[in-house]
């Protein structure tokens, strides 16, 4: 790319002339050309014109713009080719973007479920890394996810962790704005199609076998499925679920699969939906004596339901969430759960927006990873009453 006079504008130079009389010229102009990098306007690999037609542009002395572009060349912001010129590093807009010291996370929840010791960590590795933390709650939903994106960009934050909205699924473009600003965006728990961008995945097929594993192992036949939305993820967990009741001759049938509204949950209406779907499997005539939730605060919800009519956990039902390895409540550490280690997600998140801003790795990596499951047993989990475990 070749800079030229629509790629630049020097009024704002003019101006800035009595906006901070205490900086020296040299100092101006590099500021602008760090602003024109930072929002885009110059390019990494654009071709910046010569010492003297900076100095005609910005209506100073050759030294002048010789001092400017040295600090910006220090600084691995602009790159010096013997015989060739000037050009915008291409990694420039990312170091100009590690020199802001707040590093956001974007979750759905900040108070159940995974979410608590993925803000704890990633907020221990962005202090150790001397950055600020910043949290956005979008309660899973895209439009208010949208906007804090936009905040964030606004606020120029060095990179952003974001667990995606999953209903409807987060749209690309708004990941891709993030990008295009300059930002490092690590994706956590799943993708974004149409995205390339580091991931910190989880495994949902396994964390589905598990569950059902875990759940045969202890001689259950009949089974149950809830979930407060229906998502890609929810589809995962059921997949690997099925597949392991089917290999040993089970089945989950359709109507004992709950599935929430899409959108803003409604507590008072899910409470309703829950209490009703629950008193009609309990009494059919093959009723479910193991319940599979595809996340810890839907399983707390249905162990309270559960207990307020009268069914003993495990002796009639066994219960089975997915959650975060380090059980935060009392109620968490009773039920019986699939669980990933947050902690280490979180900071690998830290790790991986650093790395990004350092320029070590690109923005639009591919680098992914996924974190290990394991089955926490709790109290929920075991054989019904006159059944043997197997």
């Amino acid at each position: 790319m070749i800079f030229n006079d629509e790629t630049f504008d020097a009024s704002s130079f003019s101006a800035g002339r009595s906006a901070d009389s205490t900086q020296t010229k040299y100092e101006r102009i590099q500021e602008l050309l760090k602003t024109q990098i930072r929002e885009g306007q110059l390019q990494p690999g654009t071709a910046l014109p010569s010492e003297q037609q900076l100095a005609n542009l910005f209506e100073s002395a050759r030294s002048t713009v010789r001092q400017a572009m040295g600090m910006l060349e220090r600084e691995g912001l602009v790159t010096r080719v013997q015989g060739k010129g000037t050009f915008v590093h291409e990694n420039a807009r990312q170091r100009l973007a590690s020199g802001l010291n707040i590093l956001a996370l974007v979750i759905p929840e900040v108070l159940s479920g995974f979410y608590p010791s993925l803000q704890h960590s990633f907020e221990e590795s962005a202090r150790e890394s001397q950055n600020q933390m910043m949290v956005c709650c979008t309660r899973n939903n895209i439009d208010k996810q949208g906007n804090a994106i936009l905040q964030l960009i606004d606020n120029q934050v060095g990179g952003v962790a974001i667990v995606p909205a999953s209903t409807p699924p987060t749209p690309a473009y708004q990941i891709r704005q993030l990008q295009k600003a300059g930002i490092p965006v690590v994706l956590c728990h799943r993708p974004v199609e149409g995205i390339v961008a580091p991931l910190l995945g989880l495994p949902y097929n396994e964390i589905g076998r598990l569950a059902g594993e875990a759940l045969v192992e202890s001689g259950h036949e009949h089974f149950a499925f809830f979930a407060p939305h229906r998502t890609h993820t929810t589809d995962k967990y059921l997949e690997g679920f099925q597949t392991v009741l089917a290999q040993e001759g089970y089945e989950l049938p359709e109507k004992n699969c709950y599935f929430g509204e899409d959108g803003v949950i409604d507590m008072q209406i899910l409470d309703v939906e829950i209490s009703k779907t629950l008193k009609r499997l309990m009494e059919s005539k093959d009723r479910p004596t193991a319940i599979f939730s595809s996340f810890d605060s839907m399983a707390e919800r249905l162990y309270l339901h559960l207990n307020k009519m009268g069914i003993r956990m495990p002796e009639e039902v066994s219960l089975m969430g997915v959650g975060d390895k380090i059980r935060h409540s009392v109620l968490q550490q009773h039920i019986a759960s699939v669980t990933v280690d947050e902690t280490e997600l979180g900071h690998r998140a830290a790790e991986l927006l650093n790395k990004m801003r350092s320029g070590e790795i690109p923005i639009e990596s591919s680098e992914s990873y996924i974190i290990r499951a394991e089955v926490y047993h709790g109290m929920t989990l075991g054989a019904i009453s006159g059944v043997e475990m197997r």
